[in-house]
């Protein structure tokens, strides 16, 4: 079953860009316009996964939709906004919301932002996360590769995991050590490099997906 996303936004051009988005990551998309046409879909559909929120809405906006779906459903929720002040975050917190991001964003970070969400939900599949010919199975510790089964050793599987599931998002090495190889470790950034290396070796063209961000760390992004 896919997971079904309401997006609302009176935009309809930020709509569809959303939309685009999600159904190429295989997502069933609702839309609404307006606040008011929002809160009628999902009581109507009773089966949402997760809503995006825009916040500057006709007739109902979204700090209304978002305290008059919490009062029935514990759904998580996407807040979008065009104004990046604290005190409009505090409050989005503060009626329920489960993030919260300003305009103008990067679609694909959005789209990983909802499958962790979701992921953290229970609504996707935990066990097994599947990106761009890549399928890495946590229950059995394997990746295959267009189809093809690639060994790894633990560790270059754990760093493969924390790619794959903050797909779109620039790492830090030193989260990426502070993640995969724990707080207690006081290893060198050289360590995260060569495991890189080696993994990049290892799933072969689709190695390119681990991009190096200079100076900081890497970013996996799979190409459309």
């Amino acid at each position: 079953m896919k997971s079904r996303i309401l997006v609302v936004d009176d935009e309809s051009r930020m709509r569809k860009l959303v939309r685009d988005f999600l159904v190429r990551k295989e997502f069933e998309v609702l839309e609404a316009g307006d606040g008011e046409a929002a809160v009628d879909l999902f009581f109507q559909e009773k089966d949402i996964d997760l809503i995006i929120l825009d916040v500057m809405m006709p007739k109902m906006d979204g700090w209304e939709v978002c305290r008059t779906i919490r009062k029935h459903s514990q759904v998580p929720i996407i807040m979008l906004t065009a104004k990046g002040e604290e005190r409009d975050e505090l409050r989005g917190f503060e009626l329920g919301a489960d993030e919260y991001i300003s305009k103008p964003f990067s679609p694909k970070i959005l789209v990983a932002r909802v499958e962790a969400i979701l992921r953290r939900s229970g609504s996707l599949n935990a066990d097994v996360l599947s990106l761009g010919g890549i399928q890495l199975d946590k229950t059995a510790h394997q990746v295959s590769v267009d189809g093809q089964e690639v060994e790894l050793s633990f560790k270059e599987f754990e760093l493969l995991e924390y790619f794959m599931e903050n797909q779109g998002i620039a790492l830090s090495r030193e989260k990426i050590l502070n993640n995969v190889w724990n707080y207690d470790y006081f290893g060198e950034a050289r360590t995260i490099d060569t495991h890189v290396k080696k993994l990049r070796s290892k799933m072969g063209a689709k190695g390119d997906y681990i991009k190096t961000i200079w100076g900081m760390g890497y970013k996996f992004e799979v190409e459309e």
